[in-house]
């Protein structure tokens, strides 16, 4: 069994941030595995979908506690199907520190200062498990003022650009092999 975790905050104002694009890159592995729709799960705070992958069952969520809280979400959900974060975890969320087009597995890290991260790591009490960390910073001006004068949080509430855009097809299919063979490897 493997938990997937898209992050991101609920809304339709944030739909298209930069902050959502673990949402967005989840509801397109939804997609193209033809799994179910998400549905609303009051008891775990978030939207689910549920399917088998290469005989392997996952349970795919969006967790609709906004993004700093996210933690609560995916610890009621592990508590209740009993998986193992190390093995079976895998959380995929924006990162300001890669740029657009980049993507970076890694396993046992710090949040770097992601707080729907850290917040995984604070309820779990451990950061061994998986993460795609899908690059965010713009090298475009506008936006490295943004980020001196607001910091992060005025980065990462911003869309993408429509040039941007048009870079994120390929960032979401990549992030969709990443998943795919981090669920193979772990099963071989």
């Amino acid at each position: 069994m493997f938990l997937i975790v898209g992050l991101g905050n609920p809304g339709k104002e944030y739909k298209y941030t930069r902050h959502n694009i673990g949402f967005r890159i989840v509801d397109f592995f939804v997609q193209q595995n033809a799994l179910p729709d998400f549905k609303e799960s009051k008891k775990h705070k978030c939207l689910i979908s549920e399917g088998i992958i290469e005989k392997e069952r996952v349970i795919i969520i969006k967790p609709q506690t906004f993004m700093n809280l996210s933690g609560k979400s995916v610890k009621s959900i592990i508590d209740f199907y009993k998986i193992d974060p190390l093995k079976e975890l895998i959380v995929i969320g924006d990162d300001a520190d890669v740029s657009i087009g980049q993507i970076k597995v890694q396993k046992g890290k710090s949040s770097a200062g992601h707080k729907g991260v850290q917040s995984i790591i604070n309820e779990l009490g451990t950061k061994e498990f998986t993460r795609l960390r899908i690059g965010i910073d713009s090298e475009e001006e506008s936006f490295q003022t943004i980020k001196e004068h607001h910091g992060l949080e005025g980065l990462v509430l911003k869309d993408f650009t429509e040039e941007e855009e048009s870079i994120l097809s390929d960032v979401f299919t990549i992030a969709c092999q990443e998943i795919n063979t981090t669920i193979n490897n772990q099963n071989p």
